[in-house]
């Protein structure tokens, strides 16, 4: 934890409450603080099956992290959130450890904690995580529907698999098919629960340095109206279409091609063996896309070269349009078409074509 601190963290570990100095954020002109809070579903589940504990906190910070990030706000401190049914301390202390790392490689100063036992209602090797964190943005660059315009691209960013979504599918699937997690499969060269329990992908330093390449530094000057960067999707519950258009404005429409990419190896796993009909997958999975950028069209070249220098793989998968109700591809799209999504109502997404075979 202490790996993590940057000087503006106060005092030390084992206080009732962290301490952080934000005097620094006097160097924005109108600094508004970001939180988000999450977990990591059921994927601890594969986690304690398979008695591995050091990388559900990759995950942890990567649900929580990268929802503020969205937003535009850098991320500055974290704090989590350990129930079991009883202190393992070796368990405890690699989940931690899981945590911290991600949180320096975010940039994220873990500032406390805590660890409960329930007995009784958690069985002695049970655990759940959840986390909390605290970000920074200048109310001038703050992301999101109000920026984006028609005419705008969609970039999409992969993901490095199932990340924190939809295992209790995936669960169902592999329980269906009688496969344990410790069965090897050839097309991933080890076996099926290491692959599922691969941490998700960290977006923060990616999306970051995007904001900072394209709309510049609201330290130095108010964010433009039309910076080029208009706002991030974080390909979580729900699966791509649903949160992409959580971050598009009434009367807008993004039009996704399925054929820009392929799916990784563990989707076409699931699907097949549990012959899953392609719309469930694609409210429930993210398919291969972990975060999704919205960028004005004549930066999407600078807007690839930065992420992919950033180590993303990254490309356009759509652009964003005037919603007509009256468009024959949406009156015929069915499931193919969301409009609003969790209590948001936002935009539309459309999908169109075919995933590569």
């Amino acid at each position: 934890m202490q790996a993590t601190h940057s000087s503006a963290v106060m005092g030390g570990v084992g206080g009732f409450a962290g301490l952080y100095d934000a005097s620094a954020l006097t160097r924005l002109p109108k600094p508004l603080m970001a939180t988000s809070t999450d977990g990591v579903g059921t994927k601890v589940a594969i986690a304690q099956a398979m008695d591995r504990h050091d990388t559900i906190g990759h995950d942890l910070v990567g649900m929580v992290v990268d929802d503020i990030v969205v937003m535009g706000a850098e991320p500055l401190f974290m704090t989590d959130y350990i129930a079991c049914g009883s202190v393992d301390p070796d368990r405890i202390a690699a989940i931690v450890r899981g945590i911290a790392e991600a949180c320096s490689l975010t940039g994220t100063s873990l500032i406390g904690g805590e660890t409960a036992e329930h007995p009784g209602l958690l069985a002695p090797d049970e655990y759940d995580v959840a986390g909390a964190a605290t970000g920074v943005v200048d109310a001038s660059a703050v992301l999101g529907p109000q920026r984006v315009r028609a005419g705008d691209v969609v970039i999409g960013m992969a993901s490095s698999g199932v990340h924190s979504n939809g295992y209790s599918l995936v669960r169902r699937v592999l329980e269906s098919a009688g496969w344990g997690y410790e069965r090897h499969v050839a097309e991933f060269g080890r076996s099926i629960g290491e692959e599922l329990l691969e941490p998700t992908r960290l977006y923060t330093r990616s999306c970051m340095d995007l904001v900072r390449a394209l709309n510049g530094d609201p330290a130095e000057a108010p964010t433009a109206d039309d910076a080029p960067v208009r706002g991030f999707s974080h390909v979580t519950g729900g699966g791509l279409a649903a949160n992409l258009a959580r971050v598009l404005p009434e009367g807008l429409m993004a039009t996704v091609d399925r054929s820009t990419w392929s799916w990784p190896a563990i989707f076409r796993v699931i699907a097949e063996l549990g012959a899953v009909p392609q719309a469930d997958l694609e409210r429930t999975l993210n398919l291969g896309v972990g975060m999704v950028a919205v960028v004005d069209a004549e930066h999407a070249e600078s807007a690839l070269d930065t992420l992919s220098a950033a180590g993303e793989a990254a490309w356009v998968m759509g652009e964003v349009s005037a919603h007509d109700p009256q468009d024959a591809r949406v009156a015929e799209a069915g499931e193919d078409f969301v409009q609003g999504a969790k209590g948001v109502d936002g935009g539309g997404v459309l999908l169109t074509g075919s995933y590569p075979s």
